[in-house]
């Protein structure tokens, strides 16, 4: 039951994919965003993803009803149903009409995006602390094949879920609204509601009767062991995070992660300018999905036995002339040398998503690498929440290029200069890739064979 449901849980953070598209096009069609405002709005979406330690904090020392595990998932699926429904049936720009004034719809949908958001993330770290469990569970009992299989378990039940979801996110739209596709993926997060009760999990301690809140003991005990946990790990992540040898690698990811990126402005021009339809971004996620995969293989297969430092760094220089290539669709030069718009866009998601593996799996290695016995899962926990935070950053500083520069739902005529600016800047992080000296010297390989073996995606 228990690896049921963790496949469960993973197949469910994937496919909730499926309503990716629906929130760009909810927020872009339906409240009129421009390519700035949007940017923004998806930038600030990310954040619950940036604070992964508090939730790993608060179901490690916290128990509700005495479950650390079962509890929060099932808070986690009614909270992300909740947040779909009120995205399905709630106020929307049409309700002016009844004197709710638009701003408030539009805050109502963010709140209930948040939420959203904040619920895959919350059941994502308490699927994460299970999986480790019976990881190390595993390997005491001698098992390394079932813990090595779970890793792949749940990566697979993930990519299987973006899979299936990632060509209907975009064909649903073409014969349905934003909100009815919502009202579909409503369903999805209550099967994590519903599969946490095949979990066998052992309440902690026992239930609190008129008696123990008298005598005050238990429940004094359970909230001071709680305090103890949660005060420890903090002291020994801030005791790690001060050493050069793991602060300086995780400035020089976030430096390189944080540069902007101009994925709005281009949202607005491929839909507005070209007139691609979602379906045919439906077949580009799928399209990216896939290939992905392929940049998995492609790594594993040739550059696993590469320096981490030496992946990031050539990653970096060879995404600079690529990322320009997108000039060529921008000014339509690709229609005169015979490459319509569709094929070009598709080989750009192919050569881009496999790129984007082979920069991002180095630095799942290398956080990896970072995290001294003791207290590996809240430090990767930590490091991977500043990872996202500064694709957040990036986010946020793209939609204020596209602000500044003018480009808006309509007016394209400083894309390129966007796109340029977006591109080159990338390469200014490799000024400080000496910080990695030591630690990314290092190939996957290398470091598998000193016992670096198990990290998670997040």
């Amino acid at each position: 039951p228990d690896i049921i449901a963790i496949a469960t849980i993973y197949f469910v953070e994937g496919a909730l994919g499926l309503a990716r598209l629906a929130q760009t096009f909810l927020l872009k069609d339906e409240f009129h965003l421009g390519p700035a405002e949007l940017s923004a709005t998806l930038g600030l979406l990310s954040l619950p993803w940036t604070i992964k330690p508090l939730y790993g904090f608060l179901s490690d020392g916290f128990p509700i009803f005495g479950y650390r595990r079962r509890s929060y998932l099932v808070l986690a699926g009614f909270v992300g149903f909740l947040s779909y429904l009120v995205l399905a049936f709630g106020l929307d720009t049409v309700a002016v009409v009844d004197g709710v004034d638009t701003s408030m719809a539009l805050t109502i949908t963010i709140i209930s995006l948040l939420l959203s958001s904040a619920s895959i993330a919350l059941s994502d770290v308490v699927a994460d602390g299970i999986v480790v469990q019976k990881t190390r569970e595993a390997s005491e009992r001698g098992d390394d094949a079932i813990a090595g299989g779970l890793q792949s378990l749940c990566w697979g039940s993930a990519a299987m879920g973006a899979l299936i979801s990632a060509y209907f996110s975009g064909s649903l739209l073409e014969s349905m609204s934003p909100r009815e596709v919502f009202g579909i993926a409503s369903v999805l997060p209550l099967l994590v509601s519903g599969i946490s009760f095949l979990m066998q999990e052992e309440p902690i301690g026992k239930k609190i009767s008129s008696g123990d809140i008298q005598n005050g003991e238990v429940n004094d005990f359970e909230i001071e062991q709680a305090e103890a946990t949660v005060g420890e790990q903090m002291s020994s992540l801030w005791a790690a995070l001060r050493q050069p040898n793991i602060y300086k690698p995780v400035l020089f990811l976030f430096l390189w992660k944080a540069t902007p990126t101009s994925d709005g402005a281009m949202l607005y021009f491929m839909t507005n300018d070209i007139g691609f339809g979602p379906e045919f971004l439906g077949r580009a996620r799928l399209v990216t999905a896939a290939s992905s995969l392929v940049g998995v293989f492609l790594y594993n297969q040739y550059l696993r036995r590469v320096p981490i430092k030496d992946v990031l760094f050539w990653t970096s220089i060879a995404s600079v002339p690529l990322g320009l290539t997108q000039l060529l669709l921008i000014s339509h030069y690709n229609r005169e040398l015979g490459i319509p718009d569709g094929a070009f866009v598709f080989g750009d998601d192919v050569v881009f998503s496999i790129l984007g593996e082979f920069a991002f799996l180095p630095t799942l290695v290398l956080a990896a690498r970072l995290c001294p016995p003791g207290i590996e899962a809240v430090l990767f926990a930590t490091l991977m929440s500043i990872y996202n935070g500064a694709s957040t950053v990036g986010t946020e500083v793209g939609a204020a290029l596209t602000k500044s520069l003018s480009v808006t739902e309509t007016d394209f005529s400083n894309l390129a200069l966007l796109t340029i600016i977006c591109n080159v800047s990338s390469l200014l992080p490799l000024v400080f890739i000496g910080w990695l000296d030591g630690v990314g010297d290092e190939s996957q390989e290398e470091m598998e064979a000193k016992g670096i073996d198990g990290f998670d995606k997040e």
